[in-house]
This record gives structure tokens, sequence and C-alpha cells, in this order.
């Protein structure tokens, strides 16, 4: 009977160590998976006084229009 309860722990302990690594493996790939797909950001352009801060543009006007602002 005790053979039966320490095979039964042993599986148990492997079965809880497979999936720690299983979920590790999982985070670090779709971690890397989103850095691998991130697009590079273009910092050759300048920001002038036009482009900063809030405009409004014509979607925001529709938006506005929707919702009785």
């Amino acid at each position: 009977m005790k053979k039966q309860d320490k095979t039964g722990l042993e599986a148990r302990r492997t079965f809880l160590k497979t999936m720690a690594a299983t979920g590790g493996a999982v985070a670090v790939t779709a971690g890397l998976g989103t850095a691998a797909a991130a697009a590079p950001e273009d910092t050759s352009t300048e920001v002038t006084d036009e482009v900063r801060g809030y405009h409004e543009t014509q979607h925001i006007r529709d938006y506005y229009a929707r919702a009785d602002f």
C-alpha cells in the first residue's frame, strides 16, 4: 500500500513540475512573440507645433455630433 501512495505522490509532483515548466515556457514565448512582432518606431520625423496637442478632426466632429456636445 505504501508503494502505491509513494508512486502516486511522485506522479503528482512530476505533473506539477511539468505544469510549472510549461507555464513558464508559454509566458516566455508570448513575451518574445510580441517583442518580435512590434514594429520599430520612426523617430526621424520632427514634431511641429501644428501636430502637437489636441486638434479636431472629422471623426471627432462626427462623435460630438452624435453625442450632442
